[in-house]
């Protein structure tokens, strides 16, 4: 028997184009972020796949565009997963951002499927920490929304090191 077509579906892929599209700010407002969570949680509902997929990369990201290459980076890491690049404002001797190649705004937007790629992002920065001989003292950082210092909504992970970090940070 077939799936009926539920007419929900068509006005969905044009929205989804307007959000990807909107979404490109370099600040995002909170009546998009709040569709699209509306519009992954009616996905999952309905069975369709997932919004994170539909939002694989962002036009006016600049995080998607480093890792298609279009914008310069020092690049230290790169996979088919994840990339990694010097940070450039750095706030430690060792300052790489790990950034996940799927597009995800932050860490309070993340699905369940994403927490593989989110534990993955550590463990790069594990490497990382290992190569440049910093293991006996480093920090990861996930920055979520503006309030922590969030600049740029595609997640991403700091690895800080190479100097005594103090607590608390900030």
């Amino acid at each position: 028997m077939a799936r009926a077509r539920s007419p929900w579906k068509k006005r969905t892929a044009s929205r989804e184009c307007e959000l990807e599209a909107l979404s490109g700010a370099s600040e995002p407002r909170a009546e998009i972020l709040s569709e699209a969570k509306d519009l992954r949680e009616r996905r999952a509902r309905d069975g369709s796949a997932p919004i994170a997929v539909v939002f694989q990369a962002m036009p006016g990201c600049i995080f998607c565009r480093i890792i298609r290459g279009e914008s310069p980076s020092k690049k230290v890491y790169g996979d088919d997963r994840v990339y990694a690049f010097e940070d450039i404002r750095p706030q430690a001797p060792t300052h790489v951002l790990i950034v996940p190649k799927k597009h995800i705004v932050d860490l309070k937007q993340a699905a369940p499927e994403d927490a593989e790629i989110i534990g993955y992002c550590h463990l790069i920065a594990a490497k990382i920490a290992r190569e440049r001989k910093i293991e006996d003292g480093y920090r990861t950082v996930l920055n979520v929304g503006p309030k922590s210092g969030q600049s740029i909504f595609h997640l991403h992970l700091h690895l800080l090191g190479g100097r005594v970090l103090r607590w608390p940070p900030g």
